[in-house]
């Protein structure tokens, strides 16, 4: 069974969300999120991106409502028993489907919390659920439910975010080894993620970030690679990822000389980091640790080349992106806790000159001051 945590796990965080539940009135939750239904469970599925539900009951039931194609992988991968099947045709309808398995629950006339907030669940596949559920039962928005417990992450999951971490610090240092003037993108790419593949990680919740030459100010994959000229800038965002787990890096490598804009850049930067560091502890919110960011950015005279946030949560994230909620944001009043998992980013695009420099890393957050999960140095990268 590929299933990564013991069943005593899942039972303690099944029971903290039925805890919510009753609090709220719930009679049962109708999870749409991938994170939510792997982290109660351990399914493990790309198959969201079809119509699937898994259904929690305030008395502890658990059901999933999937396709013919994740039956043996709900199977494989989680503690699930009763899994039901919706039938692909032209007239299929799986709201419908879903409706008849919660009257079989004896869930008619119950109120329901549903992640409505999540990839899991489309636009139109949130309407045909409305209107299968209209006069069967009271739909609730509890989107925040599940993703506000996995906040906190337990000692099995710390245990996995480290390896996610050494993974991450492998992987740059055998990219950084293959940068140099000449050097393909693609190479550097391929060695990057290869690396954590070999170190038994898996792939990331969205695509890694590269970009060198003017590219090097985007923080968003694009498809298309070049070759690194003598004088150079390369911008990497990443995350080393094991059990789904991620633990994120950037780093803006120069190849050549760095201008004096480039250094710069990397003394706000670094700077900027050591002041979220400070904030990032319990009694601080996370808009605390944004305004420490901006503070220092805006002293350096960057208020126009910084971002309106500077990182947020990681933990076990699926397609299409790693990042979790909260983020570090101005007003942001989530509290930070002990034992979250945050990738804090300083991320600056000069585009006037041209120039790129971001730094970031992943803390594990504590009573004190948060503890960095890389142990790569915090300095200007430069090869030549």
């Amino acid at each position: 069974m590929a299933i990564h945590f013991d069943r005593s796990e899942f039972a303690g965080r099944q029971s903290a969300v039925r805890a919510v539940m009753a609090e709220r009135g719930l009679d049962a939750m109708l999870l749409f999120a991938q994170e939510s239904m792997y982290w109660l469970t351990g399914y493990d599925t790309f198959g969201f991106c079809f119509f699937q539900s898994m259904v929690l009951t305030a008395d502890g039931r658990i059901a999933l409502l999937t396709r013919s194609a994740d039956l043996r992988q709900a199977e494989h991968t989680s503690i699930v028993e009763d899994i039901r099947i919706w039938v692909d045709r032209a007239d299929a309808g799986p709201a419908d489907q879903l409706r008849h398995l919660l009257s079989e629950m004896g869930l008619v006339t119950a109120t329901i919390g549903v992640e409505f907030d999540t990839h899991g669940l489309t636009a139109r596949n949130g309407r045909a659920l409305e209107e299968a559920m209209e006069g069967f039962a009271e739909l609730v928005d509890a989107s925040d439910v599940v993703g506000t417990l996995r906040l906190v992450k337990s000692p099995a999951e710390i245990a996995y975010v480290r390896e996610a971490a050494r993974l991450g610090d492998l992987a740059y240092t055998s990219a950084l080894a293959e940068i140099r003037p000449g050097a393909d993108e693609g190479r550097i790419l391929a060695v990057l993620q290869g690396t954590i593949f070999e170190g038994g990680g898996d792939y990331p919740a969205n695509e890694v970030i590269i970009g060198s030459g003017p590219d090097a100010l985007l923080c968003r994959y694009k498809a298309g690679r070049r070759r690194l000229s003598d004088n150079d800038q390369l911008t990497l965002e990443f995350a080393g990822v094991y059990r789904h787990y991620h633990a994120a890096l950037m780093r803006t490598v120069i190849v050549g000389a760095p201008t004096e804009r480039h250094r710069i850049l990397f003394d706000a930067a670094a700077e900027a980091l050591a002041a979220v560091e400070g904030a990032m502890r319990p009694g601080s919110s996370f808009g605390d640790v944004f305004d420490a960011h901006a503070r220092v950015m805006d002293t350096w005279g960057m208020e126009k080349h910084r971002l309106n946030a500077c990182g947020y949560s990681l933990g076990a994230r699926f397609t299409p992106s790693w990042m979790d909620m909260p983020m570090f944001y101005r007003g942001n009043p989530a509290p930070i806790l002990p034992g979250m998992t945050l990738f804090a980013h300083m991320i600056l695009m000069d585009s006037d000159s041209g120039t790129a420099m971001c730094l970031g890393r992943t803390y594990l957050t504590t009573e004190a001051a948060p503890e960095p999960l890389s142990t790569l140095p915090i300095e200007l990268s430069v090869v030549g």
